[in-house]
């Protein structure tokens, strides 16, 4: 008698604490919060019709135009031509009805746990950093986030004076604050 009590006692705990491993801490879901939030604005910036296909369509449109992480992401969601997986109508469906991205990105990370490790990569302050003490990853890095390579560059030093003859065009508030130059 007493175990069956405790059993009913215990599934009534259970139905009444809240699942800790769905709901999203600061810092979850850092690119699909941002991301998704972004998309939402530019749906009701641009006015469009919040129906589901309509906002299926505008996601794929808007995933042309995504690099790094928010094109990973993209990716899981399946709103790229390469994804594997079809999962968009999970994005396009609660959207069309206004339910807020945190509670998206929550599902969605039911559905596929990578989608809530995207992290993004912290910027580099390039008015103050001092380029040769950062690693050459991080000077690659920096070329590719301005859309640049540096061809035939081989020792660190070819791509911090890449990084200096560019930084003016991508970057010129911090090339103007820069003293090294």
């Amino acid at each position: 008698m007493w175990r069956t009590g405790g059993l009913v006692v215990m599934a009534v705990v259970l139905a009444l604490v809240p699942d800790s491993g769905c709901t999203l801490r600061e810092g979850d879901c850092e690119v699909c919060v941002s991301f998704l939030g972004r998309f939402y604005q530019s749906l009701k910036d641009d006015k469009v019709e919040f129906t589901a296909t309509s906002v299926e369509k505008a996601l794929l449109n808007y995933c042309k135009e995504t690099k790094g992480k928010e094109n990973r992401l993209c990716y899981y969601i399946g709103a790229t031509s390469d994804a594997a997986t079809k999962i968009t109508n999970e994005v396009s469906k609660p959207l069309s009805h206004h339910i807020p991205v945190e509670k998206i990105c929550e599902k969605l990370k039911k559905k596929d746990s990578q989608i809530c490790e995207l992290k993004y990569d912290k910027q580099i302050d390039l008015s103050t950093v001092d380029l040769k003490k950062l690693r050459v990853k991080d000077l690659k890095k920096i070329l590719d986030d301005w859309g640049e390579s540096c061809k035939g560059c081989v020792e660190k030093s070819d791509y911090i004076r890449k990084i200096n003859e560019l930084m003016p065009k991508y970057a010129p508030k911090a090339a103007s604050a820069r003293t090294d130059l």
